[in-house]
């Protein structure tokens, strides 16, 4: 493993964080997808591709938590 890609060995404080709380005020979450759909004429492939986007969810609303999705889709997901 490189340099670059070995994970971070971070010694925090528990106490010194602070809980993600949902817009609804909810703090349990669970992982989803969300999928994307790339036209073939970007990828340069005979078939549409489709690019899965790791996402976590709040579990009593379903409402993703748009603040951790990449900048460039958070728009999309904002009024969801």
């Amino acid at each position: 493993m490189s340099e670059s890609k070995q994970p971070l060995n971070v010694n925090v404080d528990f106490k010194q964080t602070q809980p993600i709380i949902s817009p609804d005020g909810n703090h349990v979450f669970a992982e989803g997808v969300i999928l994307r759909r790339v036209s073939k004429f970007l990828t340069g492939s005979t078939e549409d591709a489709i690019m899965p986007v790791p996402c976590f969810y709040d579990v009593v609303t379903g409402k993703v938590l748009v603040e951790l999705l990449p900048k460039e889709v958070r728009e999309e997901y904002d009024n969801i």
